[in-house]
């Protein structure tokens, strides 16, 4: 009954942190502030103490989970409706380099030292603060830079060449399986792809380890 009761209380907290997951959004799994790790490390908490508490058991484990997912709620909804509030629920980004000069008071106040600001830096391909003109601290703890003009890479405008139309790549197949979906949003079918495939000497999709089309390079295929 034990082994059983952790099973059935594992599946559930899986469940109930899944939806609570979904109804609060992709972007709080991605910009994940300061207040979502906090939030996130007591949701395991919460699940995990349960799972090995005897005296818990599943409703427990789902009133946890459902009072902790509102509180979250609540707080997105206030955060949304009342923007004074952001700043102290979500933070607020800090400009830590203005006009090329690095903003030490900032800095200080974000808890950043210099091999921190280095090692943002370098996660946005830049590798001397000389090449910065802004870099902004944001709330989830990643940097946004913005290059000096005589560091910023070249666009067609610069150059007055005409604008082409930016195409998409599509995996076709993924390890030995075809993506149909592609196909129909390409316009083709097995037929076409089992043709393409005898071109280049494979005889089987199913040899095929990744396939990738693109209207211009047609297709990629590495095998297994």
């Amino acid at each position: 009954m034990e082994y059983g009761s952790i099973f059935i209380e594992t599946i559930f907290g899986f469940v109930m942190l899944f939806i609570l997951a979904k109804l609060l959004g992709k972007t709080q799994i991605k910009q994940l502030t300061a207040f979502d790790f906090i939030s996130a490390l007591i949701l395991g908490e919460l699940v995990g103490n349960a799972l090995y508490d005897d005296q818990v058991g599943v409703k427990e484990v789902g009133f946890a989970v459902a009072i902790w997912g509102a509180l979250l709620y609540i707080t997105e909804l206030t955060t949304q409706k009342f923007k004074k509030t952001r700043a102290i629920l979500e933070g607020r980004p800090s400009m830590v380099i203005h006009k090329g000069i690095i903003q030490r008071e900032e800095m200080r106040k974000s808890k950043l030292d210099m091999n921190q600001l280095l090692h943002l830096l370098r996660s946005k391909d830049v590798f001397s603060v000389q090449e910065v003109d802004y870099a902004i601290l944001e709330s989830d703890g990643t940097v946004s830079v913005l290059k000096k003009s005589a560091d910023q890479q070249p666009t067609r405008n610069d150059f007055n060449l005409p604008i082409e139309q930016v195409v998409l790549p599509f995996m076709l197949i993924n390890d030995g399986e075809p993506i149909v979906d592609s196909l129909k949003e390409i316009g083709k079918d097995e037929h076409w792809l089992k043709k393409e495939l005898s071109k280049q000497n494979i005889n089987s999709i199913e040899e095929v380890f990744y396939a990738e089309y693109t209207k211009e390079n047609q297709l990629l295929i590495q095998s297994n």
